[in-house]
């Protein structure tokens, strides 16, 4: 049997997310959302093309939470998106409630399901839905590393006029204007950036890393952005669902790393089928530091106005 990925809201994220995963027949999918029609729709369309994509997974549409039982993983895209000249922490109490209840009613018929958040503020989101599901919090986890990260070496490819497969870049801190983009451990091809890159161009990169989705929704007006997040979350899917191993920065549960502890926020994690099986400490130097410090921060102060 294929694993089952339940897909939890399908916007334009859900979707694109359940389109990488049926198209490369990694496993089948349920594509849930409480607006009738939009996910059997979507469900329908891509089950018409899995026969042009030579895949054999199946996905089903559904406004029903039953169809997601006994998923393997869990992604949370349901919420309400930016709209220009707002911040991810703006949808704070809307989404909230939006998490809860679908972390709610999905945990408690997938009690081994991983639960990945992609849900803005992310972090904030990750903690709700670790508190009601009552999973371990290696089993609950949060997308925005890898979207910061991939933003940071789209940037820095773009500069030196190289593939950005040959980037590798670490984003650390919370999923929000005060993330933390880290030059000293983002290479090219094994060569420090600080090697290649002047510090004023590094710091003018690291700024609009740090405002990479502002800058998308100021672009589209009415949304914000999806492709890139889909592209994201399904790397983070496949590295549970095949147990890779993977080294990525992900927005994990903190309990003593980083001097840290009952905090969500983003870190170099071993992801694996059982979720985060491993968090990476750095060593960071005093200006890192001060701005990972302020980064969790600023996620702290979003968690205590909810109480969690």
């Amino acid at each position: 049997m294929k694993k089952k990925v339940s897909v939890i809201g399908a916007g334009n994220v859900g979707s694109s997310l359940a389109q990488m995963i049926v198209q490369s027949g990694i496993a089948d999918v349920v594509l849930f959302d409480i607006a009738d029609g939009i996910p059997q729709g979507k469900a329908l369309d891509l089950s018409e093309a899995c026969p042009l994509w030579g895949s054999s997974s199946s996905i089903i549409g559904t406004n029903d939470y039953s169809h997601t039982e006994n998923s393997d993983v869990i992604v949370i895209t349901a919420g309400f998106p930016r709209k220009p000249g707002m911040s991810r922490d703006d949808l704070l109490h809307a989404n909230a409630k939006v998490v809860s209840e679908v972390t709610e009613n999905t945990s408690k018929i997938s009690p081994d399901a991983v639960i990945i958040v992609v849900t803005n503020p992310m972090d904030v989101m990750a903690q709700v839905s670790m508190k009601v599901s009552g999973f371990d919090s290696e089993r609950v986890m949060g997308m925005g590393g890898i979207l910061d990260s991939a933003r940071f070496r789209t940037f820095i490819a773009w500069e030196l006029s190289i593939s950005p497969e040959d980037v590798e870049a670490l984003v650390l801190g919370g999923h929000g204007d005060l993330m933390v983009p880290m030059p000293r451990f983002t290479t090219v091809k094994g060569v420090p950036i600080t090697e290649l890159i002047t510090k004023d161009r590094i710091d003018a990169l690291v700024e609009r890393t740090r405002h990479g989705g502002a800058e998308i929704v100021a672009l589209l007006k009415t949304r914000s952005a999806y492709y890139a997040p889909a592209a994201a979350t399904y790397e983070m899917v496949k590295a549970v669902l095949f147990d890779e191993k993977r080294m990525l920065p992900c927005s994990a549960y903190l309990n003593g790393e980083y001097s840290k502890n009952g905090i969500y926020t983003g870190v170099p994690v071993m992801l694996g089928n059982g979720g985060v099986e491993k968090i990476i400490e750095l060593n960071l130097n005093e200006q890192e530091r001060a701005d990972f410090e302020r980064s969790v921060s600023a996620v702290k102060s979003l968690v205590e106005k909810l109480n969690l």
